[in-house]
């Protein structure tokens, strides 16, 4: 009997040449593709183990830290997420998340599967928790754990994190913060916010592709990933393993054999994924070589002149101004508009992608990022005129040709003379 097979499957791969500005993923910096097509080597040879220090090294300033304990764990930014709070929560430990959108909710479903106890302080989508409001909720749950999300693009809101990690602080408890997309397009300062861990990704504003993440752990962090390690040991030992004691639940996720990893002793962990390695590496290099504080206002740049430009054309756009993302821009959809369809014309006419919404907001709102290495004035002009002509091309009346002068004035911080007058 012969297996006929859809000769598709024979044929190279040839994607379309997408501008992909939604929250995420984003195109890749060609720097970056180039980085992940050099030789593997192997996870233990003296180049490879170097090239995992220029990490360590690279990545502190982006975090914003002087952190041994700065490195890749292996795998999308949730295998970050995960590894941070498997490693630092225990059954029925108390873990408060500050709560204001759907990456909120998702740290709090990985604590479930944990076994923690669970509180929230919360904010409605479209705001941010104040932090009296945190303080508040550290005062009255003492929780061993405080979880936020810096940016969540689901509201496209932006968390203030300065003064977080010292409420966690003085409280005795430790905090945890994910910045997977922010990570290199706002500010992250986790020695100045005192936090203890944070976590990130590549395929937002560092402009790489998704599935590697990086983290940065404090040394009062990994004292406490480390001593639960030797507990667990100890409580084996004595043969209590009922189920009933602090194990671990991840082995591929335990932070204390990552560190050792990428210690000296170099633990046989995993074998470390090369070009995923390069391509983190490269993702530093070019942030770095443009200057962060050069870099985060390209991206503020990017973010105002989407926001201008979808104003200019009629829109409403969705949240708080005071505390919006950079990267990320949320608009209304018209009423009586197909938001679906208009996507659609957006990818098949125009070759552009933007993003829909999740929870409450979904069919209510779009989501256009404009980030890494398409944080850039002519991308999001290109994506105004398109969505401007996706609208028209759906029915909607809107004021034609306003929204690329708009977004122009707004990335320039200045208006644009009418070449006409």
């Amino acid at each position: 009997m012969s297996l006929e097979l859809d000769p598709l499957l024979f044929g190279e791969i040839d994607p379309p040449q997408r501008l992909l500005m939604g929250p995420g993923p984003v195109n890749a910096h060609p720097r970056v593709l180039r980085a992940m097509s050099a030789d593997l080597l192997g996870q233990f040879d003296p180049e490879m183990t170097g090239y995992m220090e220029q990490v360590m090294a690279l990545y502190r300033p982006i975090f914003g830290t002087r952190n041994r304990w700065t490195m890749l764990v292996d795998g999308t930014a949730r295998a970050g997420i995960e590894a941070a709070l498997v490693s630092l929560v225990r059954p029925g430990d108390t873990v408060l998340v500050v709560n204001f959108g759907r990456f909120g909710l998702l740290l709090t479903e990985i604590l479930q599967r944990i076994g923690a106890r669970i509180e929230t302080v919360e904010a409605p989508w479209g705001e941010v928790v104040p932090l009296e409001a945190i303080s508040d909720a550290i005062a009255r749950t003492a929780p061993r754990l405080v979880a936020t999300i810096h940016g969540d693009t689901s509201t496209t809101m932006a968390q203030p994190l300065d003064g977080f990690g010292a409420l966690c602080r003085a409280a005795g408890a430790l905090s945890y913060v994910d910045a997977t997309a922010t990570i290199g397009g706002m500010e992250l300062a986790a020695d100045r916010w005192d936090v203890d861990v944070v976590t990130g990704g590549l395929q937002k504003c560092l402009g790489g592709p998704s599935g590697s993440a990086p983290i940065t752990i404090s040394e009062a962090a990994a004292e406490q990933i480390f001593a639960r390690r030797h507990t667990e040991a100890g409580i084996r030992m004595a043969g209590l393993v009922d189920g009933q004691g602090p194990r671990i639940g991840s082995n591929y996720f335990d932070l204390a054999m990552i560190m050792d990893y990428w210690s000296e002793k170099r633990l046989n962990h995993h074998t470390e994924a090369t070009s995923m390695l390069y391509a983190a590496r490269e993702c530093a290099r070019v942030a770095l070589a443009e200057g962060l504080a050069t870099r985060y206002d390209r991206h503020a740049r990017a973010g105002r002149a989407m926001t201008a430009g979808l104003r200019a054309m009629g829109l409403t756009v969705f949240g708080d101004d005071a505390h919006r993302m950079t990267n990320v821009t949320g608009a209304h959809i018209p009423e009586g508009i197909d938001g679906e369809a208009v996507r659609r014309t957006m990818r098949e006419a125009f070759e552009i992608e933007i993003g829909t919404a999740f929870g409450p907001l979904q069919g209510k709102v779009w989501r256009l990022g404009a980030m890494g290495y398409n944080a850039m004035r002519h991308k999001v002009l290109i994506t105004l005129g398109a969505l401007e002509a996706s609208l028209r091309m759906a029915g909607f009346a809107l004021p034609l040709g306003e929204a690329v002068p708009a977004a122009m004035a707004a990335w320039t911080d200045r208006p644009v003379q009418d070449e006409r007058a």
